[in-house]
């Protein structure tokens, strides 16, 4: 849970983006869309193992 102290110096549209940055930095959005559906360990395993090769081959491309 995020828990935003509020004060009387501070407003609201100040506390509203404190806590849209904490949802961001904390990725609960992207938390709950994983969540939304489940997918196997292995389904999992490959969406990873493709990630992995994307990022290789890009890699590679950049540095020679």
């Amino acid at each position: 849970m995020i828990i935003i102290k509020l004060h009387r110096k501070i407003s609201i549209e100040k506390a509203l983006k404190d806590y849209k940055s904490k949802v961001i930095k904390t990725r609960q959005l992207t938390e709950l869309v994983n969540r939304t559906e489940y997918k196997k360990k292995s389904v999992l395993k490959r969406e990873q193992l493709k990630k992995a090769i994307y990022v290789q081959k890009n890699y590679r491309k950049k540095k020679d």
